[in-house]
């Protein structure tokens, strides 16, 4: 990475290419600077108590609050998200304070057996200086899951948002800051993926990512020879099936079109391909693509809007690609397909039927506004097409019958299953991927001590 001139960081907004801001990046010596800063923070900060910690975080969450419309309004400029959208992420990003709150303390807590000659103990411990490289989907949710739980186990973090979302990553610094999170604690680093490259160079005793498959593999590869925690969250290819025993077929439809489009698509766990029993396979796809064409496409700034620009132009390309892909191939385009006119990166929401293993649109993550829906004649065959992919993420059904949607689930190989929802992360659980789609855990007791390493004691009695 050069250490030369400075370069700036352009904010666009999606919705109408506008220039929003530019900011400094950062540069191989703004970056060593701030690591070492770290180092020496972190040294002191390791020594406060997870009481001590958890109560700047808990602080951070009371300001956050308090300037919601603030933080939903820049999230929205940046990453085109609808504004009520916005307010819901930042609003349920408040549930990792609750469950660190909760349970921070006891999970990190020494450990201590006692045998007749012998006093063991487990003791957790930082891992040291952490890296979060961090996505712009979700930066709330995302974030939190890194960067908080990190702070409480007594790490120091630099703290790389997405180049999507740089202007909500440093108003979260500047919120830390107010407080009371030493900046000797937490740092940002500002930039593309030139910055990020920069970051896989310096010696961090840990790396957190959120993001595609493509980019974490290749940081994978990057670390290999360092040995130190590496933890990929990473893409999906999310199926949902839906039984022939739901009763309120028209509601299913809505929940599911939900689970496809909300954010415009833009999510890790998105339903991304749907299989539904023959039986009922027309009459869910006419109340799937009647809902989906009632959906409320422009300003994301308007309270009605529910399918906003995608943040990045470039996936409109994919999304093209697959519609096309899917159209050669025989399947059935119920409505959108396109890009819509325009300075803003919108593509219209997009159903396709009649769609098989064959196409990308069902293989291939999408990340957009795009659907496929597929008949199946039995659970079997449903549970062959939902296993056929790369990823493993999660998995939903649909069903009256708990112990059939059971037996569908325990079948699939992916860090989450749901029955009779989708599209939703608890922090009481664990939140991981399987196959392409990551290593690791953040979130639950998992989570929690996925940013520290046990040390052993094994004290003999005199």
């Amino acid at each position: 990475m050069s250490n030369q001139s400075i370069k700036f960081l352009k904010v666009i907004n999606p919705a109408n290419a506008n220039i929003v801001d530019e900011i400094p990046m950062d540069t191989a010596s703004s970056l060593a600077s701030k690591f070492t800063l770290l180092e020496s923070g972190q040294a002191q900060w390791r020594q406060k108590s997870v009481a001590e910690r958890l109560a700047i975080i808990q602080r951070f969450g009371e300001i956050v609050k308090t300037n919601l419309e603030v933080l939903a309004e820049i999230l929205t400029t940046e990453t085109g998200k609808p504004l009520q959208q916005s307010r819901n992420e930042i609003r349920g990003a408040q549930n990792r304070i609750v469950h660190l709150t909760a349970y921070a303390e006891k999970w990190l807590a020494t450990e201590t057996f006692d045998t007749p000659s012998m006093i063991e103990t487990i003791k957790y411990e930082p891992l040291g200086v952490i890296a979060n490289i961090s996505a712009w989907n979700f930066p709330y949710n995302v974030g939190y899951n890194v960067f908080l739980y990190a702070l409480v186990a007594g790490n120091a973090v630099m703290y790389k948002p997405s180049e999507y979302a740089s202007l909500t990553g440093l108003k979260m610094a500047a919120y830390l800051y107010e407080a009371g999170l030493p900046e000797s604690v937490f740092q940002t680093a500002i930039g593309d993926g030139e910055v990020g490259q920069a970051l896989l160079d310096m010696d961090f005793n840990g790396y957190f990512f959120t993001g595609s498959h493509k980019t974490g593999q290749h940081i994978a590869q990057s670390l290999a020879s360092k040995l130190i925690p590496v933890q990929l969250e990473l893409g999906g290819k999310d199926p949902l099936y839906v039984m022939d025993d739901i009763q309120d077929i028209r509601q299913a439809a809505i929940n599911a079109a939900e689970g496809a489009f909300y954010n415009a698509g833009q999510s890790c766990c998105a339903v991304e391909r749907i299989y539904v029993s023959s039986s009922i396979y027309d009459e869910f796809l006419s109340h799937f693509v009647e809902e989906v064409k009632s959906y409320k496409v422009g300003n994301p700034m308007s309270a009605d809007t529910f399918i906003g620009p995608l943040t990045r132009s470039a996936q409109i390309e994919v999304l093209e690609a697959q519609v096309k892909d899917a159209l050669d191939k025989g399947g059935q385009l119920e409505c959108g397909g396109k890009k819509l006119p325009g300075l803003g990166h919108y593509f219209a929401p997009t159903v396709l039927s009649a769609v098989n293993h064959s196409m990308s649109v069902m293989m291939e993550e999408s990340f957009g506004p795009i659907i496929g829906i597929q008949a199946v004649d039995s659970d079997e065959e449903a549970i062959g097409y939902m296993k056929d992919t790369v990823y493993g993420l999660t998995a939903a059904v649909f069903s009256q019958d708990k112990e059939r949607a059971i037996d569908v689930l325990e079948s699939m190989n992916t860090g989450t299953v749901y029955w009779n929802c989708c599209d939703r992360v608890s922090p009481n659980l664990p939140w991981s991927g399987r196959k392409n789609s990551g290593l690791g855990s953040t979130l639950s007791s998992q989570g929690i001590r996925a940013f520290v390493q046990p040390k052993a004691y094994q004290l003999r009695l005199p």
